[in-house]
């Protein structure tokens, strides 16, 4: 028991993450999901709007975008809080560290945003369109979902929460 202690606390941060990514990433397919079942289930939805490598290219995909939007926007909220209380135990609550945390959050999200948003509907559009779990195109969703993970971890971890080095102090004998 004491071996795996020490392994959770020396792996601590990345557990963490783990944890909250996946709880991150549930809350964007959750709401991603409900809203292509909504979407899904209007008339419109296969009104074509232009072809595209042979394909035609219907509402849907406008669907698709508008659900990666709203369900990206609900995963940063989420994974704002998160990670700043429960990943990277940032704890000072002062309101100018507190917006340039929560700016450089945003502003890397949005980097890995703009790769979903358009990644989903682009690999649906080419052919990732498989339908999994009954929710069309959600192949190409998790593809995405993967490398946003890794790059929102590698932002997170060396740019907006970064650990200050502790100055260090000399020493007198």
């Amino acid at each position: 028991m004491e071996k795996i202690k020490a392994l959770f606390i020396k792996y601590k941060e990345i557990i963490m993450y783990i944890i909250f990514g996946v709880l991150t990433t549930l809350v964007n397919w959750v709401v991603y999901t409900v809203l292509m079942k909504i979407f899904g289930s209007s008339a419109e939805s296969e009104i074509i709007l232009f072809t595209m490598l042979g394909r035609n290219i219907s509402m849907k995909i406008f669907y698709i975008f508008i659900a990666s939007v709203v369900a990206w926007i609900a995963g940063v909220i989420f994974a704002f809080i998160t990670n700043k209380i429960w990943v990277f135990e940032s704890k000072s609550w002062q309101l100018g560290l507190l917006m340039k945390e929560l700016w450089l959050f945003i502003l890397a999200r949005l980097i890995t945003g703009v790769m979903e948003w358009f990644g989903v509907p682009l690999l649906w559009a080419i052919g990732m369109d498989q339908d999994l779990f009954g929710i069309d195109g959600f192949l190409a969703k998790i593809v995405v979902s993967v490398i946003v993970v890794i790059l929102n971890y590698v932002f997170s971890k060396l740019i907006i929460f970064r650990k200050k080095k502790e100055p260090q102090t000399e020493t007198t004998e």
